[in-house]
C-alpha cells in the first residue's frame, strides 16, 4: 500500500503533528469522502511507501528521519501572489525547505509540481516564462524533476474567474511554453514533463509520465501495484494510492483548487480538527463503521 499525504488537503503545511502522532500511533483512520460513516482504519506497518504532496515541506523537515518508510516529496512550486494563494509563504521559503529537504532525502526523491499553469493578463506567458527560468536556476542541484500541469475546469475555478481572470491557451502559448520550460529544465539538468494532459508538450521535448509510475513504485518497494482508476476517469496511469486526507481542509486557499470549493467548511473542518484524534477531521462517532484497509 502506498499512502498519498495528500491530494485532498496540505496535511504536511497544516497537520504535520498530527501525521507524526499517528505515525507514532501506528494507524490512522480515514473517513470515506462519500460515506461519512465509513471510515477506513490503516495500520502503518502495511504501508509500502509514502508520496508527500505539499506546498510547504518547512513543518516536517524536523520529524522526516523518524520516518522508516520509502518516501517521495512533490512540492508545488507556482508563481502566483496572494490574490491566487492567500496564505502560502514565501516563495523563497519554500525554495530554501526544497534545498533542505534534497539534501535530507536525496535529489531523486524530491520532484516539483510547477501546477497549475494558466494564462491571464497579470500572469502571463511572458511572467511564466520568466519565473520558471529563476525556479530551476534556483534549485540547480537540488531538483532534477519537474512536473507541470495546466488549469482545469473545476467548480472552484469557474467560481472564482472574477479573481482568476484566466484565458484559454492557444497552440501558439502551449509552443512558447513547451519551448522555453524545456531550454530551462535542460539548462539546469532537470527533466520537464506531464502527466496525462491533453497537451502533453512532447514535441517541445517534454517527458509524458506519471505522477507516480509503476517504476519508481517498484524501485521504492519492489512491489506492482494496479493503476490509479479513479483518476482522470480511468486514463491516469499512476499506481494506486490511498489518500488519508480531507476536503475542505486547506488553509492555503488557492482560487484554483479542486479540494477546496466550500468556504464554509472550510473554517468549520479546520475548527473540527483535534491533533490527538485518529481522523484528520472530527472524531469517531458510535455509529461509524470501522473497515481495516487491506494491503
Amino acid at each position: 500500500m502506498i499512502l498519498n499525504v495528500s491530494g485532498r488537503t496540505d496535511i504536511v503545511a497544516f497537520y504535520t503533528k498530527w501525521f507524526m502522532k499517528r505515525y507514532k500511533a501506528g494507524f490512522v483512520d480515514v473517513r470515506n469522502p462519500f460515506n461519512a460513516h465509513l471510515v477506513s482504519r490503516i495500520y502503518f506497518k502495511d504501508v509500502d511507501a509514502i508520496l508527500f504532496c505539499t506546498k510547504n515541506p518547512l513543518p516536517i523537515l524536523k520529524y522526516i528521519k523518524e520516518i522508516e518508510k520509502p518516501i517521495i516529496f512533490q512540492v508545488t512550486l507556482t508563481p502566483y501572489h496572494q490574490d491566487i494563494e492567500p496564505n502560502v509563504p514565501s516563495k523563497t521559503k519554500i525554495i530554501t525547505a526544497i534545498k533542505e529537504l534534497s539534501k535530507i532525502i536525496g535529489i531523486d526523491n524530491v520532484w516539483v509540481r510547477y501546477d497549475p499553469v494558466f494564462i491571464s493578463e497579470k500572469y502571463n506567458i511572458q511572467y511564466h516564462k520568466r519565473a520558471f527560468a529563476k525556479m530551476c536556476s534556483l534549485l540547480d542541484g537540488y531538483v532534477n524533476k519537474i512536473i507541470i500541469s495546466f488549469l482545469d475546469d473545476y467548480q472552484n475555478v469557474r467560481k472564482n474567474f472574477p479573481i482568476l481572470k484566466y484565458r484559454p491557451l492557444t497552440e501558439k502559448d502551449y509552443e512558447e511554453i513547451g519551448t522555453s520550460f524545456s531550454n530551462s529544465a535542460n539548462l539546469h539538468h532537470m527533466t520537464v514533463q506531464t502527466c496525462f494532459e491533453e497537451r502533453n508538450l512532447k514535441e517541445y521535448g517534454f517527458i509524458v509520465g506519471e505522477c507516480l509510475s509503476h517504476e519508481l513504485a517498484y524501485v521504492l518497494t519492489g512491489k506492482k501495484y494496479p493503476n490509479w482508476t479513479s483518476r482522470k476517469n480511468g486514463k491516469c496511469q499512476c499506481v494506486q494510492m490511498v489518500d488519508i486526507g480531507a476536503y475542505n481542509s486547506c488553509n492555503h486557499r488557492c482560487k484554483y483548487c479542486y479540494a477546496n470549493y466550500d468556504e464554509n467548511k472550510i473554517c468549520t473542518n479546520i475548527q473540527n480538527h483535534n491533533p490527538n484524534s485518529s481522523l484528520l477531521i472530527g472524531a469517531l462517532q458510535a455509529n461509524d463503521i470501522i473497515k481495516i484497509r487491506k494491503k
